[in-house]
């Protein structure tokens, strides 16, 4: 039964995100109307053939908006965690390999970034260096780093403790070489599982940032925008804040469920083998 259920998240998790990824293709080469083309002739319009999600209040068709927002969904997901766990696993390595006055540092560098709720301190950076992509990109970057440094650090302190690594050492390898082609595969599966599951919160801090009106700024179509658009037409128009707002819950609960059954599948490999040994 267990089984069942852990393979069941990571297929589910598996299908909705290549729903929203085959969306997120088909973009690159089709798009029903240009995402920011205004019609004045059709301002919220009801789902038609012309326009199958009906038209925003602009008269934008937000099919097309849903399609082109996947960009900035999986790109700046995808790009924020990327540089958290770029940053995180050379501090996190470095900390767990080396110890002493180095681990203390880089843990109370840590402590601190973490003493700040990761939203404020986005918001702060945005707010200090503008809302442009890239900033919206390094600002979640920089709130992903803790959890990889630490899962990184304690993968580290453990394994550098075991015989082949001494021997390696005894052998005169060098310390870069045993960190990274001895050490760090031993934590690729731990970092996917972090990973995937950094995805789904970069995804909704981006969505909460733009719905606050300080994350991606117009022309560029986000889900998280749109949301804030919608907000004054909740009551004549609620499919203009539904579609975006199940785009954005499909998406997080996707790779939520995807970093939990590869997670679940991680911990039954880990117990088959100490079953064997």
């Amino acid at each position: 039964m267990r089984n069942k259920c852990r393979n069941k998240n990571l297929v589910i998790g598996t299908v909705l995100i290549a729903f929203l990824l085959g969306m997120l293709l088909v973009s690159f080469f089709y798009l029903p109307y240009p995402p920011n083309k205004m019609d004045s002739a059709n301002i919220l319009a009801m789902p038609s053939r012309e326009h199958l999600l009906g038209t925003d209040n602009f008269g934008r068709d937000i099919l097309s908006r849903i399609m082109k927002g996947s960009w900035m969904a999986f790109g700046i997901g995808f790009g924020a965690v990327i540089i958290g766990m770029t940053i995180g696993v050379i501090f996190g390595a470095i900390a767990g390999y080396f110890g002493g006055w180095i681990d203390e540092l880089v843990m109370r560098l840590m402590d601190a970034k973490m003493a700040f709720p990761g939203v404020i301190l986005a918001l702060v950076m945005i707010t200090v260096f503008g809302n442009g992509i890239g900033n919206m990109i390094l600002a979640l970057g920089i709130m992903a780093i803790p959890r990889f440094c630490r899962i990184t650090r304690t993968g580290f302190m453990q394994i550098k403790e075991m015989e082949y690594i001494k021997a390696a050492k005894s052998r005169g390898i060098s310390d870069f070489r045993i960190m990274v082609f001895h050490i760090l595969p031993n934590l690729s599966s731990s970092l996917l599982v972090t990973f995937t599951l950094g995805i789904s919160s970069a995804i909704l801090s981006e969505a909460g940032l733009s719905f606050l009106g300080l994350g991606i700024q117009p022309p560029h179509p986000s889900w998280g925008r749109m949301l804030f658009e919608a907000q004054s037409y909740l009551l004549t128009d609620p499919l203009y804040a539904v579609v975006p707002g199940i785009m954005i819950t499909i998406l997080v609960l996707g790779f939520n469920l995807l970093g939990d059954g590869l997670r679940d599948n991680l911990d039954h490999r880990m117990s088959q083998r100490e079953e064997k040994s």
